[in-house]
Formats: C-alpha cells, sequence, structure tokens
C-alpha cells in the first residue's frame, strides 16, 4: 500500500467493498471526506425508492453507516454535495434538509446532474477530531 497522509475507512463485514475504484469514506486528519451515497441498500445493491422524498430517505441512511463506520455522526458534517436528477426537487430536498440537520446547518451546494437511474446522489466532509493524547500539559 502506497505511503499516504490519509486513511480508507471501511464498512461492516456484510456490505460488500464498492465496485469502482474508491473507498467509502477516508480519514484526511481531523477530517472524513464521504464518497457519494446513491439510494441502494448497501447490502443488497438494491435501489430504495421511487421518489426524490424515498431516496433521500435512504441515501441519509447510507451517510449515517458510513459515518458511523468512522466513528463520526451526522452532526459532524460541516459541507455536503447534492446532486438532483431533476433540479426542481431542490425544495423537497431542502426539506428533508431541514428536518435532518439543526441549524446552523452544514455548507452545502446543490447541482444538477445526471444519475444514472437515481433521483439523489449526496457526499459530505465532516469534522471528527482524532483523540489526542493527555500529556498533562494542559
Amino acid at each position: 500500500m502506497p505511503d499516504r497522509t490519509w486513511s480508507p475507512v471501511f464498512l461492516a463485514a456484510d456490505v460488500p467493498l464498492p465496485v469502482g475504484a474508491y473507498s467509502p469514506a477516508v480519514h484526511a486528519g481531523d477530517f472524513l471526506y464521504v464518497s457519494g451515497q446513491v439510494p441502494r441498500d448497501p447490502r443488497t445493491g438494491e435501489m430504495i425508492g421511487a421518489t426524490v422524498e424515498a431516496q433521500a430517505a435512504q441515501v441519509i441512511a447510507n451517510l449515517r453507516e458510513v459515518l458511523a463506520a468512522a466513528g463520526a455522526k451526522l452532526e459532524d458534517v460541516v459541507s455536503a454535495t447534492i446532486y438532483l436528477a431533476n433540479e426542481d426537487d431542490w425544495s423537497a430536498v431542502n426539506e428533508i434538509w431541514k428536518s435532518t440537520f439543526e441549524a446552523p446547518y452544514p455548507s452545502r451546494t446543490t447541482v444538477g446532474a445526471q444519475l444514472r437511474g437515481f433521483l439523489i446522489e449526496i457526499s459530505v466532509v465532516a469534522y471528527k477530531p482524532q483523540r489526542r493524547a493527555n500529556y498533562g500539559f494542559g
């Protein structure tokens, strides 16, 4: 393995590895970068939901699982990028966002994209300081 200053995060043993050449998330210092999550059941690969609301619920559940594997929570998210197949779904997704996160909200960018049959994909960055040893200096 190459000498890197970041480390990959892996999910539970019952979750297959990604098909593509990427990690579900990586730790880099005190930050956690989570790859784009889509509305698929991580264990079966089955697409979940026919509406943007149902798909967003699955995407958020997937984000929670990846964050938990890295010892983080949704409350640690500082930035997100939301990709929408239909830009007109912005208002519905904004309502879901407001019910998922508390103010002050993480920074966010929402863009229209071709998503290969999905209505939504979300990637996030979380801030999760690594535990540092306390050597009695304060």
